[in-house]
């Protein structure tokens, strides 16, 4: 990779997900982290967290990846899109769980339309 950054970028880290998406080893998510957090872009990398948080609370519900990560562009205001998937994540992750979400703890609990909260 390291030798087509040179080749083909002049050493520079491409600010294209096409681009960036050309490079071995970098997929859609990784080229939006990238576009986040180096370029500044509001490009949300969406994983299993981002996705599940998403669906779940309404914040960004879709059916694909693609539909997600439009979702948080589109419902998560311009000045926190820099580190929207990053809380998102640490939501899912800590919180807003798979298998036994806490509830209890949520934050956004009030604003959530799950109906059955007793999960502990």
């Amino acid at each position: 990779m390291s030798l087509l950054l040179v080749e083909q970028h002049g050493g520079a880290v491409p600010s294209s997900r096409a681009a960036l998406e050309a490079l071995p080893g970098v997929g859609r998510k990784t080229a939006n982290v990238v576009l986040n957090m180096w370029w500044g872009f509001p490009a949300q990398a969406v994983d299993t967290h981002v996705f599940r948080v998403g669906n779940r609370t309404g914040i960004a519900p879709g059916k694909d990846v693609v539909a997600v990560e439009r979702a948080v562009e589109d419902n998560v205001p311009a000045e926190f899109q820099l580190h929207a998937h990053h809380w998102l994540i640490l939501h899912g992750r800590y919180i807003c769980k798979a298998r036994k979400p806490a509830c209890v703890e949520c934050p956004i609990e009030d604003l959530c339309p799950i109906e059955d909260k007793n999960y502990g």
